[in-house]
């Protein structure tokens, strides 16, 4: 079976750094930090007083106050990223077959603010059971995906997938996966995660997970630094549309890019520690270079998972030099989350999206804040510090990982007909 060739027609992002696709690109390209003391509550009593939230975001700007009030944050975010890429895509302008075109989204956690919210309110009463009748399906993960092909009527598959952090990365691949095996002709997929609350930040404070460098929120994300102290938790979404190359062309779409290979590996090692080795990290990039059918020296930048933790940061090189030998010190690498923040379920869509964007630009978003190398850290790799470097982009590998030992990366290529 000859399987089809799947490229990228659209694209959303609302992230800390930017509402927007563009807004998102130009704030990377600057060297943008997200990271700020929260707002959304007070969190002066938590060991972490900052996170990279979502700005200037009004959702009655989008949808329907009564129609909001009915969604988890997480889900305002997917619908208005999923919005902006279809409207990017024109894909509905050309009067498609809605039976051929689903939605597969990723999300770690769901609702959590909204199961927040109903658990405060019961045992803040007497015991008497009085729960809003849209609890549970404001607080299911898969809802996004459902309230996304209810806006468009799209009905083909439609799921959530969810890997903790790997979520966007595996949804992208299973839809990446239909459509070239011939089962659809397109999908919107993505991520979207809203976790910056009390029980998102406490949580992650209790595993000692999150930099807790209070005095300096704009420069705690600092990957591949000696002084990293935990990644810096995040809010937002990012969409693409993946479609057919036959289905593109022939209604005129414009191709950001191909998606060439996927990967997908398990730790089997620990909770939430990497493999001390990269194991896992090494053989979901093994993976998707052999999905994609090319050699390890045709990639020219990778956007590592590079979440600014003590552990997570050397396993990963490690599996990088294992993976690309020499051809590591002519890769570019970055870690986005220096500015985004860590997204979680939603890290891989705004990640392969500023791969997408990587690809067709020429130019690579840096690694902010790196003030001092790590000796444990191999630095003749070029980490992209501080800022954004041209050169040529042919093909970009995008690395999510998750707790649990969930692994995953996706391939994108320059689109060249």
């Amino acid at each position: 079976m000859e399987l089809k060739r799947v490229v990228v027609t659209g694209l959303g992002a609302l992230t800390p750094i930017g509402n927007t696709v563009p807004e998102y690109w130009d704030a990377l390209l600057q060297g943008k930090s997200g990271a700020a003391t929260i707002k959304q509550f007070d969190a002066s009593l938590f060991k972490t007083h900052f996170a990279c939230e979502v700005k200037d975001f009004n959702v009655e700007d989008f949808i329907d106050r009564k129609e909001a009030r009915k969604l988890d944050q997480f889900s305002q975010y997917a619908i208005v990223s999923a919005t902006e890429a279809m409207a990017n895509s024109g894909l509905m302008d050309s009067n498609p077959n809605v039976d051929r075109i689903g939605v597969i989204w990723g999300s770690g956690i769901g609702g959590l603010k909204t199961f927040q919210d109903e658990a405060e309110n019961f045992f803040s009463g007497d015991g008497t059971p009085r729960f809003n009748p849209f609890f549970i399906p404001k607080m299911i993960a898969d809802i996004a995906a459902g309230h996304i092909s209810i806006k468009y009527g799209l009905r083909g598959p439609n799921y959530v997938t969810v890997s903790a952090c790997a979520s966007a990365t595996n949804a992208i691949i299973d839809a990446f996966n239909y459509i070239r095996l011939g089962k659809a002709d397109a999908f919107v997929t993505g991520g979207s995660e809203a976790g910056v609350n009390q029980m998102g930040l406490g949580g992650f404070n209790a595993l000692k997970a999150l930099s807790t460098r209070n005095d300096s929120p704009e420069t705690a994300s600092r990957p591949f630094d000696v002084d990293r102290d935990g990644f810096v938790l995040g809010e937002g979404a990012g969409a693409i549309i993946l479609e057919e190359y036959e289905h593109a062309i022939k209604r005129g779409a414009t191709i950001y890019a191909e998606v060439i290979g996927g990967g997908m590996s398990g730790d089997a090692y620990h909770m939430t520690a990497p493999h001390p080795e990269g194991l896992g990290a090494r053989n979901t990039m093994i993976a998707a270079l052999e999905d994609a059918n090319i050699d390890p020296t045709q990639v020219d930048y990778i956007n590592v998972h590079g979440t600014s933790t003590p552990l997570g940061d050397i396993a990963e090189v490690k599996a990088i030099k294992h993976v690309f030998g020499d051809h590591a010190y002519n890769l570019n690498i970055s870690s986005t989350k220096s500015m985004t923040g860590h997204l979680l379920g939603a890290a891989g869509a705004i990640e392969a999206v500023a791969c997408i964007l990587s690809v067709k630009n020429d130019i690579v978003p840096p690694t902010i804040n790196h003030f001092t190398d790590d000796p444990e850290i191999d630095n003749k790799l070029n980490f992209t510090f501080n800022k954004a470097q041209e050169r040529v982009v042919d093909i970009a590998l995008s690395n999510t990982f998750g707790f649990g030992g969930h692994n995953t990366t996706i391939i994108v290529k320059k689109f060249k007909g």
